[in-house]
């Protein structure tokens, strides 16, 4: 294994006018590593993944993936990049005219990579290792169950065999058991394909299942690093408090009363 960081980020920096979103991020993810991240909503989790993608820019600091720094990154090298990439949306953002192995082969066929029938086998290839049968690609995002809209959504981000896979709140909007799915197809996606995995949740037990190794941030700095056996007793207050979800402590919520 490679002793060179697959993502990594160097005091970035990042404001929308007065708002102060990252400040001073650092963190490295190994090859081959699930990291997720946790926090609170507005600490920084999206910003932070958009920025990786190249969908925002840093004010300051260093992004790099596989030791080239993407922050101002030509044309060229950003396309390079994007290609190792795959990610799952947290609402899917399946196309809605578009039957399901078409959402699914969509990136393959934009690309170029394949033509429209190499592309509608491999997505019903791919769909099968999500656990949907072949006759649910020929039907529209509508007529699915959240939970399967859910596994579409991942059968694209893993259909090109990314090396990189980023999961924004994969299991938000489903029920405890489907959770677990999504958890576990997760894990065996990003085994099998050797991918490196990064996920961003507040969902503790998505965390648990998923994790190699778990960040949280706050108020847009990394403020803890540790291993998933370290949740149960992190030596952090905010951390403490944020995973076992008490009211009282350290982080305050603003409420009216």
């Amino acid at each position: 294994m490679s002793s060179e960081p697959k993502i990594s980020c160097e005091d970035v920096h990042l404001a929308f006018g007065p708002k102060q979103v990252l400040r001073g991020v650092d963190l490295a993810v190994d090859p081959g590593e699930s990291l997720v991240i946790i926090g609170g909503s507005g600490s920084g989790k999206s910003v932070l993944i958009k920025t990786v993608l190249g969908i925002t820019r840093p004010d300051k600091g260093v992004v790099a993936v596989d030791g080239e720094d993407i922050v101002g990154a030509s044309a060229r090298l950003r396309n390079t990049v994007n290609a190792k990439i795959g990610m799952l949306f947290q609402g899917g953002a399946l196309f809605d005219s578009l039957p399901v192995w078409e959402n699914v082969g969509f990136g393959l066929i934009q690309s170029g990579a394949m033509d429209r029938q190499q592309a509608r086998v491999k997505a019903i290839d791919t769909l099968a290792r999500v656990g949907l049968d072949e006759h649910v690609s020929t039907l529209l995002p509508v007529e699915l169950s959240g939970g399967m809209q859910k596994r579409v959504a991942l059968a694209r981000a893993i259909a090109d065999e990314p090396e990189i896979i980023f999961f924004d709140e994969p299991t938000t909007g489903l029920d405890p058991i489907m959770s677990d799915v999504i958890n576990k197809l997760i894990v065996e996606c990003v085994r099998d394909l050797g991918a490196t995995a990064v996920t961003i949740t507040h969902d503790m037990r998505s965390a648990r299942t998923i994790a190699d190794k778990v960040a949280m941030i706050y108020e847009g700095r990394i403020i803890w690093i540790g291993g998933v056996k370290d949740l149960d007793a992190p030596d952090h207050e905010m951390v403490d408090q944020f995973v076992h979800g008490r009211a009282e402590g350290p982080i305050q919520m603003a409420v009216r009363r």
